[in-house]
């Protein structure tokens, strides 16, 4: 299991600074948001690419991923009724696809909560229907590029559209691609699942659902710095055979993103060691 930073916990550093940054505090990656590379992302050339993959290699860390996919440009939306924007975000999201997979990276994360909202007016079924379709419409491209597209649930104050482990398997079951895949957000899972953490492990990585994890607590802190525990999270994993990765995505930073990063390493560095 490969420990990942989210790399927006770092972003005011420079990319380079990053990687040197999270391979000193032992961190086996970065995780990365493609909106702190570029205002549009979907446009970065093979050099800019290749200079992000050399500064990680360089560092010794590996690029894992790609997460906050829509964030920039402004607009984008899987739900929405207008055509041409669904249009536009489908070209980002085959763009990030094949980005992924220059950098190395094993695995896109599709949260964007925003960017999967109801429109007014709208029904929550029709909305739903236009968000299968693009991620349907993603699961060649990712297949062929090597890589796995994962929808995340995420909590109801973020978006109205799938917020449980169990609405994202409806919908991968449904596209029925071995490249679409759901992953477990710890935070968005406090607020939302009925289960704990080690449960929805059991319930659902042996069915092939889960196949990336990110590491926060319900109250949008980092591993460690809340209520929850992760220590019964990771036997689960282990007891599984997962060898994903496991990204430290913090949104409230205390002290702050160099801070919190520290912290949560050091955290799940000492579970880790402690495992049987």
């Amino acid at each position: 299991m490969r420990i990942a930073l989210c790399n927006e916990v770092i972003a005011p550093m420079p990319f380079a600074q990053q990687c040197e940054y999270a391979a000193k505090l032992g961190y086996d990656g970065l995780e990365i948001a493609p909106y702190t590379l570029s205002e549009a992302p979907h446009l970065l050339g093979s050099a800019q690419l290749a200079a992000a993959r050399a500064a990680a290699k360089d560092a010794g860390i590996a690029v894992t991923g790609l997460h906050w996919l829509l964030v920039k440009p402004a607009g984008l939306s899987i739900s929405t009724r207008d055509h041409a924007v669904r249009r536009r975000t489908l070209d980002m999201m085959f763009a990030l696809i094949e980005q992924c997979a220059e950098l190395g990276g094993r695995y896109l994360v599709h949260g964007s909560p925003h960017q999967r909202r109801i429109d007014p007016g709208d029904t929550r079924a029709a909305a739903l229907a236009r968000a299968q379709e693009c991620f349907a419409a993603v699961a060649e491209r990712a297949e062929k590029a090597g890589v796995l597209y994962c929808i995340e649930p995420l909590s109801a104050e973020q978006t109205p559209l799938i917020n449980t482990l169990q609405e994202a398997a409806a919908v991968v079951e449904a596209i029925g691609s071995r490249a679409v895949r759901s992953m477990l957000d710890c935070s968005a899972a406090g607020r939302m699942e009925s289960e704990t953490l080690p449960a929805l492990v059991d319930k659902w990585l042996p069915k092939g659902i889960i196949a990336h994890v990110q590491v926060n607590d319900r109250n949008r802190r980092g591993p460690g710095q809340g209520e929850q525990r992760f220590a019964p999270l990771f036997a689960a994993l282990k007891r599984h055979g997962y060898a994903g990765d496991i990204a430290v995505e913090p949104f409230d930073y205390v002290p702050d993103g160099p801070g919190a990063a520290a912290r949560a390493i050091g955290y799940l560095r000492g579970i880790l060691e402690a495992l049987p």
